[in-house]
């Protein structure tokens, strides 16, 4: 297991956050950190995102902080010099890859299918997001999926929730999920602290 799966791992469950203003996630990566998640993967979904970095690794230093819906080479150097611990992407781009490759930080590509996972491995990559999960067929998609790549292991991220994280998590070779239900964007935008924190709670509960 890669140094980066074997952090998350430890966690399980990795909140996936669109934030849109970037002073929000300090008291957001609070509320987690507290709560019994340590982790953060914030998107690049909104223009709030490198700041949000920079801030959260500032205020939680020792929190496992990622940066998702990384597309490009720029995005990957702006995540770093943030202070992303680990670049987290949809699909597969060999460009991408080959950037975190060259700049020396993780990156946990999406795949959902044969080729995608064929492409991985074609540069070195075994740790692999299964993205979209539940869209893609799910449980069933992924179990065939692991069935021919014995060397790969997976975060199943999109459409994880409280119903289904734990049957993801007992799948061998699933490290850990990614999930938005703990900080829905409603949440952070409202302040609603305490029940992102109790959200969190829930969550790190569940999969322990």
């Amino acid at each position: 297991m890669s140094t980066i799966a074997q952090q998350l791992a430890e966690i399980k469950v990795i909140p996936v956050i669109a934030i849109d203003r970037a002073e929000d996630i300090i008291p957001l990566g609070k509320a987690l950190a507290e709560n019994g998640l340590p982790a953060a993967e914030i998107t690049f979904r909104s223009d709030a995102a490198v700041e949000a970095i920079r801030l959260l690794r500032e205020a939680q230093p020792d929190m496992l902080i990622g940066a998702g819906t990384v597309l490009n080479r720029e995005q990957a150097i702006a995540a770093k010099e943030a202070g992303a611990t680990f670049i987290v992407s949809p699909g597969f781009n060999p460009n991408t890859v080959r950037a975190c490759q060259e700049l020396g930080i993780d990156i946990v590509p999406g795949v959902n299918n044969p080729s995608t996972v064929e492409a991985a491995l074609e540069m070195g990559l075994t740790t692999l997001k299964f993205f979209p999960a539940e869209a893609s067929g799910g449980i069933s998609m992924l179990k065939s999926l692991l069935a021919p790549y014995t060397q790969v292991q997976f975060m199943p991220t999109g459409g994880v929730n409280t119903k289904n994280v734990n049957d993801y998590l007992a799948i061998d070779r699933v490290f850990a999920c990614g999930g938005t239900w703990m900080v829905d964007p409603k949440l952070i935008n409202a302040g609603r602290w305490d029940e992102i924190g109790r959200l969190a709670r829930e969550a790190a509960d569940l999969v322990k």
